[in-house]
């Protein structure tokens, strides 16, 4: 069952007249983050850039809002995000950027309005670490990369 958590946000002068971030439909995980260029950027294919979407959000405590790339533009140009996802703390107050990366062949060009990622809400639970000599046995023990692949 869904739940629903208030998130404030603020625009600042950079966001005036795009929407708020939204739900493309119905049964959507993310909401939708827009460029707030002022004018058009053009990502080489290997270039990264912070890309600001003119918004700032309160989260409530014990939650966190990850940053995801698109897979639209994933699969069409070559875009995605270079710390994928992203974290955004329930402490953090500042403008919420995105850190594109350009991983196809031709320049994507990003205008104003462009929908440029995607932000998930998401439960945070806090870890208690506690020291010890051994760890519990598994079947997997050590097994890493690829392990269950055959290879």
């Amino acid at each position: 069952m869904e739940r629903s958590v208030k998130v404030y946000v603020k625009r600042d002068g950079r966001a005036a007249g795009l929407p708020l971030p939204g739900y493309m439909s119905e049964a959507a995980a993310g909401l939708d983050l827009y460029a707030a260029v002022q004018r058009d950027i053009v990502l080489m294919p290997g270039e990264r850039r912070l890309v600001p979407t003119g918004i700032r959000i309160e989260l409530p405590r014990g939650y966190e809002a990850q940053i995801r790339p698109r897979s639209g533009l994933a699969l069409r140009y070559g875009l995605s995000i270079v710390n994928a996802p992203g974290t955004i703390d329930a402490d953090y107050r500042g403008e919420i950027g995105v850190i594109l990366i350009n991983l196809g062949e031709e320049p994507v060009r990003i205008a104003r309005g462009d929908r440029i990622a995607q932000m998930v809400i998401a439960p945070v639970a806090r870890a208690e670490l506690i020291e010890v000599d051994e760890l519990g046995a598994t079947e997997r023990a050590e097994g890493g990369f690829g392990h269950t692949d055959g290879l």
